[in-house]
């Protein structure tokens, strides 16, 4: 069975949002389909109107010349027999024969006629078609009130030399009646006959006039949805030809969203060409131009700002380290006098090794970040990941007897390329901080465990930062919160992760979790017994490590759990290393 064709919903996806009232286009291809829309309905009206008036008027110029030409030949018919007649003052009537001929001179075909004599029909004729009249449309012809009147019938003189002229025509009032048993309507007159108590009756039928009419309605149908539909489709070619220099806009901005901007150099793209100022599209192109050259310029003086701080830190640290060392050198000397000192000054110098020793743990922890910021390359040789976790849980274990420490690893040992003496850091860092920042009796978990990118196994915790997750379905996992930071490595990947049940991390710390000089307890307060050991910049150092080894770190907070995990790239195919499997 074939798959379904993928471009086909796409097509359809983009005409919807060509289409759509939220878009430009789609608002300006709607106006311009209603316009055409509504100048067609005026347009078929108004045809429909004049052409249905002028077929109205031929059709009523037809009818008086029939109506004319029957009573005038019914009128001649009339004089004709009077003439004939012995008696002069005999009423006499003409020759049925004689009407049958009056009623085909010279008539169009389906031209009605009728001779009534006071409430009964005379004569009745439909020219070329047949004449059934049905008794309720003779009561309607009977009942119709005359419209016109023709001369009566005068007799010719002795001599037959002077004979009558026929009235001149005049226009008869006309009506609109339905004769169902003739089949629909017809334009009718009727006008007193030559004799008293005669009328006669003539009609054209309305069907030529409503076919005519309702062929061309079907025509403009026809033609005005052609005409709509080649106004969408050129209207919204021209639209989005007109809106292409917008879209080159939003498609350089959307390519300046992608780019790292919070720190380094940064390269803004090349701006839009559309930048004349006699358009309206000219002229938002020439503001985006000037926006993407100020905010390069303010990019650029940043970089170069950050590139003096970081040889400043780098230069102070370096420096800095030499007269700590002697500081500390001389404090231990001092202490090893052998010569009675007294308390308080024994209490100063090792206040003063004490400090010392924590301030050369800063030093060496600034100078690492500004080697890292300038990108320095690390070492790259393999590493053995279960390693470096069993002997940092160990030491961990050792410093926090009061915890629970567990490890999972799989079988065989996972390697990676990197700094192991870096990497030694980022896992003592972090569980230092898993010590530090949870209860007595909390429990402590190192998981190292194979993922692949491509068979979409992403970790928990892979959502952008600040986004919020489900969790495991806890009574505390709608209060769950995720960031990341980094990129998470394509293809086969390794992932090291430290959770602990403890408090979990206050959210509103979580995005400034690895700010440099971030510290997870209230005061800034140190004792003896903690100098050396918190610096707050070791989750920066924790960042900047993984970030040197195209890695991300993935952190995972909510009451009663708190994770860290690493997600590095697996050392391709190297001598006894297994395959990557599904987390």
């Amino acid at each position: 069975m074939s798959a379904p064709d993928p471009p086909r919903p796409r097509r359809l996806a983009r005409l919807a949002a060509v289409l759509s009232l939220r878009t430009i286009s789609g608002k300006l291809i709607i106006g311009l389909l209603v316009l055409f829309g509504l100048a067609s309905v005026f347009v078929s009206v108004i045809t429909a109107q004049s052409l249905n008036n002028s077929l109205m008027s031929s059709l009523d110029q037809q009818l008086q010349a029939a109506a004319n030409t029957w009573s005038n030949c019914v009128v001649q018919s009339t004089l004709a027999s009077q003439h004939h007649d012995a008696d002069p003052g005999h009423a006499s009537k003409p020759d049925p024969d004689d009407y049958g001929m009056c009623s085909d001179s010279g008539q169009p075909p389906g031209t009605f006629v009728e001779l009534l004599t006071g409430s009964s029909i005379a004569y009745k004729h439909t020219v070329k078609g047949t004449c059934p009249l049905s008794a309720a449309d003779k009561a309607t012809l009977v009942k119709l009130p005359s419209g016109g009147h023709v001369a009566p019938a005068r007799p010719a003189d002795s001599g037959g030399s002077n004979p009558p002229r026929p009235a001149p025509p005049a226009p008869f009032k006309t009506y609109t009646v339905t004769l169902n048993s003739l089949g629909g309507e017809f334009l009718l007159t009727k006008v007193t006959g030559p004799q008293q108590g005669t009328a006669l009756v003539t009609g054209l039928p309305l069907a030529m006039v409503d076919n005519t009419l309702e062929h061309v309605e079907n025509t403009e149908h026809v033609v005005f949805a052609t005409v709509l539909l080649l106004a969408v489709i050129l209207g919204a070619g021209l639209i989005q030809f007109s809106l292409r220099p917008l879209r080159r806009v939003a498609a350089t901005a959307t390519k300046v969203t992608e780019l790292p901007l919070d720190s380094g150099e940064v390269t803004l793209p090349a701006g839009v060409p559309d930048s004349d100022p006699r358009t309206e599209v000219g002229r938002v192109g020439a503001a985006f131009n000037r926006m993407l050259f100020h905010v390069e310029r303010a990019l650029g003086r940043r970089a170069a700002s950050e590139a003096r701080l970081r040889r400043f830190a780098a230069d102070a640290s370096h420096e800095l380290r030499t007269p700590l060392s002697a500081i500390r050198g001389y404090a231990e000397l001092a202490l090893r006098h052998p010569g009675p000192v007294p308390d308080d000054v024994t209490h100063a110098l090792r206040r003063v090794e004490s400090e010392s020793a924590r301030m050369t743990v800063l030093v060496d922890d600034l100078l690492l970040l500004a080697r890292l910021d300038a990108g320095r390359p690390l070492e790259r040789e393999p590493v053995d990941l279960s390693r470096l976790a069993i002997e940092t849980t160990s030491d961990a274990r050792v410093a926090r007897g009061d915890h629970r420490w567990r490890l999972e690893l799989p079988d065989e040992p996972v390697l990676v390329e990197g700094d192991e003496h870096r990497l030694h850091q980022v896992l003592a860092n972090l569980l230092s901080n898993a010590g530090k920042h949870t209860p007595p009796g909390s429990t402590v978990s190192v998981a190292l465990a194979l993922g692949d990118a491509s068979r979409g196994d992403g970790s928990p915790g892979e959502s952008s930062s600040g986004e919020s997750s489900s969790g495991d379905g806890s009574p505390g996992a709608s209060l769950e919160t995720a960031v990341r930071r980094g990129v998470v490595p394509a293809g086969p990947r390794v992932e090291l992760s430290i959770t602990d049940d403890g408090p979990g991390i206050p959210p509103e710390l979580l995005p400034e979790l690895f700010e440099r000089f971030t510290r997870g307890e209230a005061g800034r307060a140190r004792d003896a017994s903690a100098a050396g050991k918190s610096t707050g910049l070791g989750l920066a150092i924790v960042e900047a490590v993984v970030a040197a080894h195209d890695g991300a770190i993935v952190v995972t907070s909510r009451p009663g759990m708190t994770r860290f995990a690493i997600l590095l790239p697996l050392l391709r195919e190297p001598a006894g290393q297994p395959q990557a499997s599904p987390v």
